[in-house]
């Protein structure tokens, strides 16, 4: 007989691709998480790892355990699911992990909305960027994770997952308000640019822009439809998120399809510092639409860019998207994140 909890130590160390960072997602010593996996080789007869430069890989063999795995897990999840439907209802906790602006624009009016038609069940949020967010839920630290999409993210065949597609939003190029991209077709700005963002005149907050899209200011409105494109940003000075955050990866690429790459001279993973850099002059950046709700937009001006754009879905262990606590909370955030369009 094969141990499940063998199986779980095998895909966290395929998943962290060391013993050591296995260890630490699952609450164990790194001395544990070997005999583990000795105990699992005794068990299937097999060398399951071996090392190469970066840390632990699979043998051929373990890749095949790992397939099973990951097929005999999502089973128990739902198992769990249905005994937990019979036997308690909608009474508990469930713990997502999200990233910032997902949580004020869909999972903040989920929990919202749950306190009064859902009392038993407690929402625990945690701020989490969206490559760990689906690390957190494969480990078993949290139980959703609110993620997007980015190069290298488990895919929506991905065996270990089942995803809810929530939104998607485009990118808008923000610019220092002297920019050369700022004038249409090289010419003088408009009196409009000067004016505040649209609805708002006087505090610089998010209005209404071209096609009553959210996030731009009263220049796009007095200039409908002027879209520019990512290779219209070659050879600027870059304002932008770390290495590592998806939104970074994502402007990356969209810049290496363009044919160039882009000059980060400033990091940030808050975009309202991104936004107040461009104020400054400090460069130009790309900031998903949503994100800029609430940003001071008054010393920039925000252009529709064609192309690249945010895609933010819903995860849980696949199996688990049945269990009676996550069904209403999975529900609620479809229901959030619809209310945005």
């Amino acid at each position: 007989m094969i141990d499940t909890r063998r199986l779980r130590t095998l895909r966290a160390v395929a998943d962290h691709r060391t013993v050591t960072a296995a260890a630490a997602a699952l609450h164990l010593t790194p001395s544990a998480v070997s005999q583990q996996l000795a105990a699992l080789e005794h068990e299937v007869g097999h060398r399951l790892l071996e090392r190469d430069a970066r840390g632990v890989r699979l043998t051929a063999v373990g890749r095949i355990l790992l397939g099973h795995a990951n097929e005999v897990l999502a089973q128990l999840e739902r198992a769990g699911a249905d005994i937990a439907a019979y036997t308690t209802g909608t009474a508990g906790e469930v713990q997502v992990a999200s990233f910032a602006t997902a949580i004020g624009l869909v999972v903040a009016p989920a929990v919202g909305l749950l306190r009064e038609k859902e009392p038993g069940l407690r929402v625990r949020v945690l701020d989490a960027e969206g490559d760990q967010s689906l690390t957190m839920v494969l480990d078993g630290a949290v139980d959703v994770a609110v993620a997007v999409e980015y190069r290298g993210a488990p895919g929506a065949d991905d065996r270990r997952l089942s995803r809810i597609p929530l939104y998607a939003e485009p990118f808008d190029v923000v610019l220092p308000r002297d920019h050369r991209l700022t004038h249409p077709a090289g010419t003088a700005r408009t009196d409009a640019a000067d004016a505040g963002p649209a609805g708002s005149a006087d505090t610089g907050t998010v209005g209404t822009g071209p096609a009553g899209t959210a996030g731009a200011t009263a220049a796009d409105a007095a200039l409908p439809g002027e879209t520019i494109t990512v290779a219209d940003l070659a050879g600027e000075t870059w304002i932008g998120p770390y290495p590592g955050n998806p939104c970074h990866d994502m402007i990356a690429l969209a810049c290496e399809h363009a044919g160039f790459t882009p000059a980060f001279a400033h990091s940030s993973d808050d975009f309202r510092a991104v936004v107040a850099l461009a104020s400054a002059g400090a460069g130009v950046a790309m900031v998903p639409r949503l994100a800029l709700r609430g940003a001071d937009l008054s010393g920039v001006v925000i252009r529709p860019v064609e192309g690249p754009q945010r895609r933010v879905f819903a995860a849980v262990r696949r199996g688990a998207e049945r269990h009676p606590l996550l069904v209403p909370l999975l529900d609620a955030l479809r229901h959030t994140a619809t209310a945005l369009s």
